[in-house]
């Protein structure tokens, strides 16, 4: 049986380590927002906060429940997330599918894939693709979000990369059967491709979560802005929380909101969307590409 020598022992042992502070070094910035949350303004404002709360408090939650805006756009978000993953994977897996043929079933394989390695490298620039979501009459729209990032390119190269290595076995024999492209896609290139399916998935939620400047230059006015615009949108302009506040009667809720406790409470609620996702998608990383799927 073999064993471990000491020194792989102490490898091994080294790397837990690191990889544990480097952990926790992601982690104490969301503690510390989560802190900052749950604070009482008067403790925030001292600095006296740092991975724990200090007088306790959900006042900062209860303004911006009550706050419509943030509803608004925590909903506009959403809906931007679902409409935008599922258009980016539908066009992901149509445009990869026949760049992932060879240049012997497909003749015009290379010239289209340099078309959408050049969109990667040169870009029609900011002015040009303003002008064309307005002449399409998509400004003000939730699709002036999504349509303009349809294709990513970088998720297409990575679906095109991953179907050119699965088994051609198994695309010959859905051909013998009588499968045309279609059927071969949906019933074997798409069951054996979650892994992949997956992490493009993951990028492109993350992608249209996070996303903050399309917002900002495609909506009108600030009730159509998704969630990461108006978090942007409010860091700019701090003082208008505290504007807004002295209309409110609650004289306790004053006290104990600030402009850092809102910010912090808005942000951490921005993050638990995509935390409750991940842990669905992660296994899929860890399994084998293609188990099993073909026989020698």
């Amino acid at each position: 049986m073999h064993h471990a020598s000491r020194a792989y022992r102490w490898f091994l042992g080294m790397n837990y380590v690191i990889l544990t502070l480097l952990a926790l070094l992601c982690l104490f910035p969301i503690v510390n927002i989560l802190a900052i949350s749950f604070s009482s303004s008067d403790a925030v404002k001292a600095g006296s906060v740092t991975f724990w709360p200090v007088d306790f408090t959900l006042s900062s939650y209860k303004y911006i429940l009550e706050n419509q805006q943030f509803l608004n756009s925590f909903g506009t978000s959403l809906l931007r997330v679902v409409l935008g993953v599922a258009t980016n994977l539908i066009f992901t897996i149509l445009v990869a599918y026949p760049l992932s043929k060879e240049a012997a079933k497909f003749r015009s394989r290379t010239f289209y894939a340099w078309i959408f390695v050049f969109t990667m490298l040169f870009s029609g620039g900011l002015i040009p693709g303003y002008l064309i979501v307005k002449e399409a009459g998509l400004l003000d729209s939730i699709w002036a979000l999504i349509l303009p990032g349809a294709v990513p390119i970088f998720n297409v190269l990575l679906m095109l990369n991953f179907f050119r290595g699965l088994p051609k076995e198994l695309e010959e024999a859905a051909w013998m059967d009588g499968a045309g492209h279609f059927r071969t896609l949906w019933s074997i290139y798409l069951p054996i491709s979650l892994p992949s399916i997956a992490t493009i998935t993951l990028f492109a939620m993350v992608g249209h979560w996070n996303a903050w400047f399309d917002g900002m230059i495609y909506m009108k006015s600030p009730e159509g802005y998704p969630l990461a615009t108006y978090l942007q949108s409010m860091l700019q302009q701090v003082t208008m929380i505290q504007s807004e506040m002295m209309t409110l009667e609650d004289a306790t809720l004053l006290s104990q909101v600030s402009d850092r406790t809102t910010q912090a409470s808005q942000i951490f609620l921005s993050v638990i969307p995509i935390l409750l996702v991940y842990p669905f998608l992660q296994r899929y990383f860890v399994h084998g590409l293609v188990v099993g799927s073909v026989k020698g």
